[in-house]
């Protein structure tokens, strides 16, 4: 008898960079273990109209179709890629939770919402796999916002003896907190979304590798304090963001005409760092494990350690999940929640009434 349970989890977040897909096996004892992983990089031409799509009203619904499928194709070439480096048969994995790419999150207003396109349907037709999909619009319809959602996978990593954070650096940065009986979280601000944007724009850069561009600038205090004043970082958490608000349009509005480039790019770097070890040192935990494409940027890193300091900070590579596909493992385990017909939210994370079974299920055909 099989001893575990194979998922796939899929994740394409606000970077717009890639496509991370993990094979991931859920042991009867809830250890999770990561088996293999591969990533597919965004076609150019794609990952520009996604962008688009994320900052421009008039985006018509015929490009957001368009990219449904598109991004729906892709995301089966990554399963195929994936169980084809395992070693694993399509009909070995029992579902694939497949976050989306995320195109508006808007929680708060009149009519919350957060949408995320890759038609669920035609992945399930391409792999033959079931799909699990759409995770956070019900947490949004409970009232909640949708977001974190990792952090519930998160506390399945470590005893909760000590209060422990994980800080997520993608394009958004987000912290969770497991501390004795009790799990917090939410949106510290921008991560790499911003300086992403801005060296795309001057350099014509994907990234800041390794915040190389950034190092060559310095701080602008007055700068740094009106994107600090923005009431995002003041709100009271639950609280979540994306790129349709932390955009250049947005940095345009904070009078940065007449400041050097490169001392933009370094104050973006200092802002994801602050905004960030703010939220660590409120938490009072004992050690923060990072994971996420802004790890890479020592200039981050660096500026993390020396802002929290004493408090040590170790890769989640060392609880065995690579930092670079943790959000792609935690959508694996999602994926499991909803088929077992499990709590998949934190409400004390997403504001969420109570909790609730996540995603919807496209299955496979027999």
């Amino acid at each position: 008898m099989t001893q575990f349970r194979h998922f796939i989890g899929l994740m394409s977040g606000t970077s717009v960079d890639a496509v991370d897909a993990a094979l991931v096996a859920f042991h009867p004892d809830e250890k999770t273990q990561l088996i293999c992983t591969h990533s597919l990089t965004l076609p150019t031409n794609l990952k520009t109209r996604i962008i688009a799509a994320q900052t421009d009203a008039d985006t018509t619904i015929q490009e957001v179709c368009e990219q449904d499928v598109e991004l729906s194709l892709l995301y089966a070439s990554a399963v195929e890629s994936l169980l084809v480096k395992a070693g694993v048969s399509a009909s070995d994995v029992e579902a694939i939770g497949n976050h989306g790419q995320t195109l508006r999150h808007a929680p708060s207003g009149h009519h919350p919402f957060s949408l995320q396109i890759g038609d669920n349907h035609r992945l399930a037709e391409l792999t033959g796999i079931t799909v699990v999909g759409d995770f956070r619009r019900r947490d949004i319809a409970a009232g909640g916002q949708g977001a974190p959602l990792v952090p519930a996978f998160h506390r399945t990593l470590i005893d909760h003896a000590q209060t422990t954070a994980f800080l997520n650096v993608g394009g958004i940065a987000n912290i969770s907190v497991i501390s004795p009986g009790k799990v917090t979280g939410f949106d510290t601000g921008p991560g790499n979304t911003l300086s992403d944007a801005f060296i795309r724009k001057h350099q014509q850069q994907a990234f800041d590798a390794s915040g190389a561009w950034a190092s060559e600038g310095y701080v602008n205090e007055g700068l740094l304090q009106r994107m600090l004043a923005d009431p995002y970082f003041s709100r009271s958490a639950p609280k979540s963001t994306g790129q349709d608000y932390f955009n250049l349009a947005w940095l345009d509005n904070l009078d940065i005409e007449g400041i050097a480039p490169a001392n933009t790019q370094r104050t973006l770097v200092e802002l994801t760092a602050r905004s960030a070890a703010e939220a660590i040192i409120a938490s009072g935990c004992e050690r923060v494990y990072l994971c996420g494409g802004g790890r890479h940027n020592n200039l981050l890193t660096e500026r993390l350690r020396s802002l929290i300091a004493p408090i040590d900070i170790a890769d989640t590579s060392a609880l065995g999940i690579d930092a670079d596909f943790m959000e792609a493992t935690a959508f694996a385990w999602l994926a499991k929640q909803c088929i077992d017909r499990s709590v998949g939210n934190v409400p004390a994370v997403t504001g969420a009434r109570s909790e609730r079974v996540l995603g919807a299920i496209y299955p496979r055909t027999d």
